[in-house]
């Protein structure tokens, strides 16, 4: 029990979780800024294109400590964050709305599952965690 509160409570998590925050909060607050100037889709594109940067950055070299963000890593990124976004999570809205009849408890359950799978999808696939080097032993 104690060891897995300890992975729930993992630092690498704990940053996740806070970058997740901090980017809907940018992306709402810029959405809530701009709309009214730029229209909603355009208020939208900027916010969630704000949020997504924000995630990509912070989330690359502070919560993951990659040493340098690629290429790689943004294609990787956009990949799998779009992947989440856009496909599992509108497919969870739909099995929970067969459960639950409260769109925002809903949105809120497959804004779970995105965390889940975005931070495996982010560890596992975007920035995988590296070995550290073995040295090799003296025969």
């Amino acid at each position: 029990m104690k060891a897995r509160l300890t992975t729930l409570l993992s630092p690498t998590l704990l940053r996740f979780g806070a970058v997740g925050v901090v980017n809907t909060l940018l992306d709402l607050g810029l959405f809530l800024l701009l709309h009214d100037h730029l229209g909603i889709v355009a208020a939208n594109f900027v916010s969630t294109s704000a949020g997504m940067t924000f995630s990509f950055v912070v989330n690359g070299l502070v919560t993951f400590k990659a040493g340098r963000l690629t290429l790689r890593h943004a294609l990787l990124f956009l990949a799998t964050t779009g992947t989440v976004m856009w496909a599992l999570q509108p497919v969870f809205i739909h099995l929970f709305l067969q459960v639950v009849d409260q769109i925002l408890v809903v949105k809120v359950l497959s804004i779970g599952v995105s965390f889940v799978a975005n931070f495996a999808a982010y560890r596992y696939v975007v920035w995988p965690a590296t070995e550290p080097a073995t040295q090799p032993t003296e025969a």
